[in-house]
């Protein structure tokens, strides 16, 4: 794996970690590659039951393509009258948010600086976001004359409404942390210097959480914002149905009647 990208599993959590500060973590080819088969590995390995999405330096979390291989292979594509560049959104964007949105485990994102286009969406595709008080978030498509990708035309209306939705990625601008904390973009705003450890805090809480149940949590969410009540009430059942026969079920009940801290087995 290409060390613009860094990828450590500890103690069931998965740390993936975008290692192009000077670059402000912006997605070249090389990233985009190493991004997408560490989040796929995460995704697959059984031995993982969390993952932290999280950046180097202090600037930028991500602010997506990276805009000057993008204009030299823009001038190659033309030249040779192919159109392979825009193919990065099907070959490693689409699989990146694929595998930490359909991941059967909590994905927790460290946001430390600027969160920009895709860099915005794989924000987004996290399941709970930790947040500097110095971070900001773009759409920036529209800005370069581009539509939406990273998922963030699917993501955005659900975490803050399609009417505020259309009105950032129509009219892109920089969105505050702590705005994004009001909008409910941010799950949890700590200040920039223990914006790590903090963001690390609760990955490793939820890798030592019930992680069948965790999965059950995010299967459930997005079932529900796509289909009706009756739908969601069954599908609520046959998930319900899978968590209370786990043996983490078991041991928390155990646990509660003991009057015990439950020591879950992710399984």
């Amino acid at each position: 794996m290409a060390d613009t990208v860094l990828y450590e599993v500890s103690d069931g959590l998965a740390t993936i970690t975008l290692n192009r500060p000077e670059a402000m973590n912006a997605m070249n080819t090389e990233t985009k590659v190493a991004f997408r088969d560490a989040a796929q590995a995460a995704a697959a390995d059984d031995a993982v039951r969390a993952i932290l999405l999280t950046a180097a330096g202090d600037r930028a979390f991500c602010v997506g393509q990276d805009l000057k291989e993008h204009i030299g292979l823009l001038a190659a594509d033309k030249q040779s009258g192919s159109r392979h560049t825009m193919s990065t959104v099907r070959e490693h964007y689409n699989p990146i948010v694929r595998a930490l949105t359909g991941a059967a485990k909590p994905v927790v994102a460290g946001v430390n600086g600027v969160a920009a286009g895709a860099g915005f969406g794989f924000a987004l595709a996290a399941d709970y976001r930790v947040v500097a008080d110095t971070a900001a978030f773009n759409t920036s498509f529209a800005g370069v004359a581009l539509t939406a990708d990273s998922g963030i035309s699917w993501t955005l209306p659900r975490v803050i409404g399609p009417s505020r939705a259309a009105d950032l990625l129509l009219f892109p601008r920089s969105i505050t942390a702590q705005e994004a904390y009001e909008l409910g973009i941010a799950n949890r705003l700590v200040p920039a210097g223990e914006l790590h450890a903090e963001a690390e805090k609760v990955a490793r809480a939820l890798a030592a959480g019930p992680t069948l149940a965790y999965a059950a949590l995010k299967e459930s969410l997005a079932f529900g914002l796509a289909h009706s009540l009756d739908e969601t009430l069954e599908k609520e059942d046959e998930l319900q149905a899978r968590a209370g026969a786990s043996e983490d079920h078991t041991i928390a009940v155990q646990a509660f009647v003991n009057k015990e801290k439950p020591k879950y087995l992710g399984r």
